[in-house]
């Protein structure tokens, strides 16, 4: 016996909808939000750009008069339809005036609220067909509804899309073709909504045609605007690149010319002192580590197939051996750890490792001969670091060397990158200090 299942639809037992419902629903809703939905919102219209098509023929004064050539365009298409509507001498001045004022103030809304504007002249357009009761034969648009009707229409499709413009276009023909419908058999006069829609239509479309290449035109602008951004860009990376392998080959060749001398070095004196060979000793180990350390990372430049040693980064962990090897190189340091040990995240560990290796060189470059010392803080919300170092003793065999400051701009960078706070400033005895804070997240917020 076998048993069959029959599955549900997706939507929980509804009936899928049929491709011309959903095209409906589409068109429905896409009606709603262009003419309904914030129909009278405030879209003031602003004056032309200074590189525009008229505004760039004047300069001065002309210029700034000439960047308000819209408004002035459609105040006097707007007095156009005024004119019209209210020349009638079968009519009194009071209704010649009323119909003049709803053929005016349609048109001159759309400088400020433009959907608002096609409502005001579909509403207008009744109530002047009841005024003007002594029409000649326009049914259902009066010449100042039909002038003032084609002028919205035109004015609010250049400030909106083609889709609004489209949605105008069907509520003008419905309009007229039901107040065709109710005429039908009480006037013998014919219908004057052909004569609108018809050039309307080809307004609209031209309007249409203007704002789609308008659009093109932009988005063409705007690629050519990233794509030569990204050639600029890529032009520099490339010079970048081009630098870091030529520093990558000079700088190499002179680390590795001073480890073989260091190395050659006691064996050219005869009889050399302890203390001379320890430091030959310390300056190859220096010169062999900072050929690695330059390997490494100017090697990703190098080969698109380069791939990064599996080597460990330092740690907190080794910071005995980096005071040692500063201690080989001449400098007093001492070290201090407050707090509880704990094991940090990689990242900071790797960061306060660097941060403390700058510090340090800047010191046996810009104050040789000074003692330093270094405190590492656990704290219950990261890890604090402080580096200073005294002034230069008097007198001083060795002068400072001048630097480019991108150490403390790097040590900058590495703490802005883990969201931690640093300062570093002159003492107030003369030497320098570097105060660094890396937050550690604890864990409950790292599981939040």
């Amino acid at each position: 016996m076998t048993e069959t299942t029959q599955q549900l639809p997706p939507t929980g037992g509804a009936k899928p909808r049929s491709p011309e419902f959903r095209l409906a629903a589409d068109a429905l809703r896409g009606l709603r939000q262009d003419l309904f939905h914030d129909a009278f919102a405030y879209r003031p219209l602003l004056p032309s750009t200074a590189d525009g098509p008229l505004t760039r023929r004047f300069k001065g004064r002309f210029r700034e008069y000439a960047a308000w050539s819209p408004h002035a365009l459609i105040a006097a298409a707007g007095l156009l339809a005024m004119l019209i509507a209210s020349n009638s001498a079968m009519l009194g001045a009071g209704t010649n005036a009323m119909l003049g004022l709803l053929a005016l103030v349609p048109v001159l809304l759309t400088m400020v609220r433009p959907v608002g504007a096609f409502w005001l002249s579909m509403a207008a357009t009744p109530v002047a067909l009841f005024l003007g009761s002594e029409w000649d034969g326009e049914w259902p648009w009066l010449a100042g509804s039909f002038a003032c009707h084609l002028f919205v229409l035109t004015i609010v499709a250049i400030r909106t899309r083609p889709r609004t413009a489209a949605w105008m276009w069907a509520l003008t023909a419905v309009y007229g073709i039901a107040a065709d419908m109710v005429s039908a058999g009480n006037h013998a006069f014919g219908s004057d909504t052909a004569q609108l829609l018809l050039p309307s239509a080809f307004v609209l479309l031209g309007v249409a045609v203007w704002q789609i290449r308008r659009e093109a035109r932009q988005e063409v602008t705007a690629q050519q605007t990233v794509t030569a951004h990204e050639r600029s860009r890529r032009t520099l990376l490339e010079e970048r690149t081009t630098i870091a392998r030529e520093l990558h080959d000079v700088v190499a060749h002179h680390m590795s010319v001073v480890a073989i001398q260091a190395e050659a070095a006691p064996y050219r004196v005869e009889n050399p002192p302890p203390e001379l060979e320890r430091a030959f000793v310390t300056i190859r180990e220096n010169a062999v580590a900072a050929l690695t350390e330059l390997r490494r990372v100017l090697g990703v430049v190098r080969a698109e197939d380069y791939e990064a040693p599996d080597a460990p980064q330092p740690t907190l962990a080794d910071m005995d051996a980096l005071l040692a090897n500063v201690r080989d190189a001449g400098l007093s340091v001492e070290k201090a750890v407050t707090g509880a040990v704990r094991e940090l995240p990689q990242g900071v560990e790797l960061s306060a490792y660097r941060i403390v290796q700058e510090a340090l060189s800047n010191t046996l470059r810009h104050a040789p001969g000074a003692s330093a010392r270094v405190e590492i803080g656990y704290v219950l919300g990261g890890l604090g670091l402080r580096i200073v170092n005294g002034p230069i003793p008097e007198p001083s065999l060795v002068k400072p060397s001048p630097g480019a400051g991108h150490g403390i701009t790097g040590m900058r960078e590495r703490v802005s990158m883990l969201n931690g706070e640093m300062t570093a400033a002159p003492a107030e005895d003369g030497g320098y200090e570097v105060t660094v804070f890396l937050p550690v997240p604890s864990a409950s917020e790292g599981e939040a």
